[in-house]
């Protein structure tokens, strides 16, 4: 069969605008007609819906994911002095907001197989200044979070999961973002549930520390004019809102959809050495990114992309071995799977409108390269 020869995009959401652009100018004009862009009655749904759907008691939308993780942070107390443990092979964002809250990112590396945290070598990283696990729930697969929260439980830590890639991703019978202390989510769009913007959300049980995150966000406020503390502006705005509303109700069509990829990936690549991605033993993968291992990483990637295939680089450089972390002391060969895995993977495109022939063309281009 001939195969298209039409460049295949990493991400492309044209398909998805169309499909829900009626209802979401619809709301965009139900909207201006009320005249409340913040704060409003889709936010305030969008939120409700959103804890419904993922199991928890509460949720709270924020401005991006950035400020899900610094905010959670802020409210937990964590501040000058601390330890937080986290991944280095993650985007910036997992060990930023620790520095931003006057705490230190100490990384722990990370399982070969699901890219994860291993939850032996967090263990082995705590000290008596460690005042918080943070583990990244990276591509879409779910951390060994039943591990994380014993060794939590066992030192008495709060534990913030940064699903901002694994929306709807699950361990055993409960969601991401519903097992640690908080959850926080990104709604970029290029994630699962992504918005045409920036947007995030914090999910919890707990009441209290979630209405504390409620006046940090909104500038420290306890009233009109009334201030508690030093917040900030961190607010999802109703536009946004009404979106997520619309994607929330097929979210899990498209996780459903990226699965089947994801598969069929895996299915056309059993006869190479590219070593695909892994499934958890006891939870559900979303796919955010397919992730597959390879060697010669840089010369099939340049392959791919003189055949107008698109891939991503995640992550080319882990964390620890950063410029701006030189003072913390790290050195190559500390976290050897993470430096490994560095220079070994390749994130191949995966969107919900995604074809079997685009499927098709980026198998064949990289077994050419192969």
């Amino acid at each position: 069969m001939q195969l298209n020869v039409t460049p295949v995009p990493f991400l492309d959401l044209s398909e998805e605008f169309h499909a829900l652009e009626e209802e979401w100018q619809a709301a965009i004009s139900e909207i201006g007609a009320c005249g409340r862009y913040i704060l409003g009655p889709n936010v305030q749904a969008f939120e409700k819906e959103f804890a419904e759907y993922n199991g928890n008691q509460f949720a709270i939308s924020v401005a991006n994911g950035t400020d899900a993780l610094y905010l959670s942070l802020r409210a937990l107390g964590i501040g000058p002095g601390d330890e937080v443990i986290t991944s280095p092979f993650t985007f910036f964002a997992s060990s930023e907001v620790i520095d931003q809250a006057g705490a230190t990112p100490v990384f722990a590396d990370i399982d070969e197989h699901s890219f994860c945290l291993d939850s032996q070598h967090v263990r082995r990283n705590i000290t008596d200044r460690t005042r918080a696990i943070l583990p990244v729930h990276i591509f879409g697969h779910p951390s060994d979070m039943t591990s994380i929260m014993a060794i939590a439980a066992e030192h008495q830590l709060p534990v913030i999961e940064d699903c901002a890639q694994a929306f709807g991703a699950s361990v055993g019978d409960h969601k991401v973002g519903n097992i640690g202390t908080v959850g926080c989510y990104s709604f970029y769009p290029t994630k699962v549930l992504g918005c045409y913007g920036d947007g995030g959300m914090i999910t919890s049980n707990d009441e209290s520390l979630l209405e504390h995150i409620g006046r940090l966000k909104n500038h420290g406020a306890v009233a009109p004019f009334m201030h508690s503390e030093i917040g900030m502006n961190s607010r999802l705005d109703e536009i946004q809102a009404a979106l997520l509303r619309i994607k929330l109700r097929k979210a899990d069509d498209d996780i459903a959809r990226r699965r089947k990829i994801a598969a069929r990936y895996t299915e056309l690549l059993a006869d190479t050495d590219v070593i695909t991605p892994s499934l958890p033993d006891n939870g559900a993968h979303v796919f955010n990114l397919y992730t597959v291992k390879l060697q010669s990483r840089d010369a099939v990637r340049q392959h791919l992309t003189d055949s107008q295939v698109a891939s991503s680089q995640c992550y080319p450089t882990p964390l620890h071995l950063q410029e701006v972390y030189q003072h913390l002391g790290y050195k190559a060969g500390d976290l050897p799977v993470s430096e490994a895995l560095s220079s070994q993977t390749l994130s191949l495109p995966v969107f919900p409108a995604m074809t079997d022939e685009q499927i098709q063309r980026v198998v064949a281009v990289l077994k050419e390269a192969l």
